[in-house]
């Protein structure tokens, strides 16, 4: 009976407030109720609660707008606490450990590249030489970073590196380099030919001198002399001649190139990638011509290998030299109507090879 008297009374008390400012009363009342249900919780909790820093910021923040004094009766925990988290979000706020790094920055991994191509490409070059290339070319790095980067990966400083590869000096001196070679064919009836191929570096110039069913010293020798006769005045800027220790060639056949001025250079005991170009050259032979005809005789082949030696030089293209023929020196004008310059078609050996050309 005291208790519903003591509500009713409380609920009259309450109300009043409520009839004058009913917004403010009706906040109000809602912050009691839920005061209130804060306060049961926490006399249900057995033991304590665990804020997220989410919670942390949200209290912190909210701490600004009451009365400090207020605190303990506010919020669910101590003031010390609410103080200490909001030290730790100001701390966090200007904490810039993680974006420190100590020492120099890092080099990035372009330039490492950069600088083992560079000690790649040109073995006789330093650290100190690199430096300088990487400068002009606007990467500003210390000579003790390039020193380093060198060290870490096993390159030696110069000029204690190996001399250049095989490959290097082929292609230095592609100008002035000339190989032979032998290719061999096989009749319809089974007989072994030979014919003697040069290649000119350069220009994948080919040149096949001739074809025989008995390569002798003296016939290798005439091939080149006629080789040289051909070759004219060009001789004047090829400087070495690079053959295989094949026994088909006499120090007669050297001197023929050596009076032209050109040093011969004999390649390894079966090491046939040294001449490579050689090897190449006569594997497209054989793709494209020799695994698809019948030779009939030495006449018969010596007629092919000129006409597909023609081909080769007038018109097939060459990736070493961006697909221009080896006599080319440039490309065709680029065609955009196809309607008016239809392409037109002219059979090699037959068809076995085709030469395409636009309309006059």
């Amino acid at each position: 009976m005291i208790v519903s008297l003591l509500y009713k009374v409380t609920r009259r008390l309450l109300s009043v407030p409520s009839v004058l400012l009913r917004g403010g009363a009706a906040k109000d009342a809602e912050l009691l109720v839920l005061r209130h249900e804060n306060a049961v919780l926490r006399r249900q909790l057995t033991g304590p609660v665990r804020y997220e820093p989410a919670d942390w910021f949200w209290f912190a923040t909210l701490s600004g707008l009451v009365n400090r004094c207020r605190w303990r009766e506010v919020f669910p925990v101590t003031p010390g606490t609410l103080l200490a988290w909001h030290r730790k979000l100001i701390a966090r706020k200007w904490d810039y450990s993680a974006w420190r790094r100590t020492g120099r920055p890092p080099t990035r991994a372009t330039v490492k590249t950069l600088v083992l191509r560079l000690a790649r490409e040109n073995p006789r070059w330093g650290h100190r030489r690199i430096q300088g290339e990487l400068a002009r070319l606007g990467h500003r790095i210390a000579h003790s970073t390039v020193w380093r980067i060198l060290r870490d990966a096993g390159i030696d400083p110069a000029p204690r590196r190996c001399g250049p590869t095989w490959r290097q000096f082929l292609t230095a001196q592609a100008q002035g380099v000339i190989a032979a070679d032998f290719l061999h064919l096989d009749t319809v009836l089974g007989r072994r030919l030979y014919a003697l191929a040069f290649l000119e570096h350069g220009t994948r110039r080919l040149h096949i001198t001739g074809v025989t069913g008995h390569p002798t010293q003296a016939w290798t020798t005439q091939q080149a002399r006629n080789l040289a006769a051909d070759l004219g005045h060009r001789t004047e800027s090829l400087r070495f001649l690079l053959r295989d220790r094949d026994g088909k060639y006499s120090q007669t056949f050297d001197t023929v190139f050596q009076a032209d001025d050109l040093h011969v250079i004999k390649s390894a005991p079966q090491a046939p990638r040294m001449n490579a170009h050689c090897e190449r050259v006569i594997g497209t032979i054989r793709r494209e011509l020799l695994d698809h005809i019948l030779i009939m005789g030495e006449a018969h082949a010596r007629q092919v290998l000129k006409t597909y030696e023609d081909h080769y030089n007038r018109h097939r293209p060459h990736q070493a030299r961006d697909q221009l023929p080896p006599e080319a020196r440039q490309h065709p004008a680029a065609v955009h109507d196809l309607n008016t310059h239809r392409p037109l078609r002219t059979r090699i050996l037959g068809g076995l090879v085709n030469e395409y050309r636009h309309a006059a």
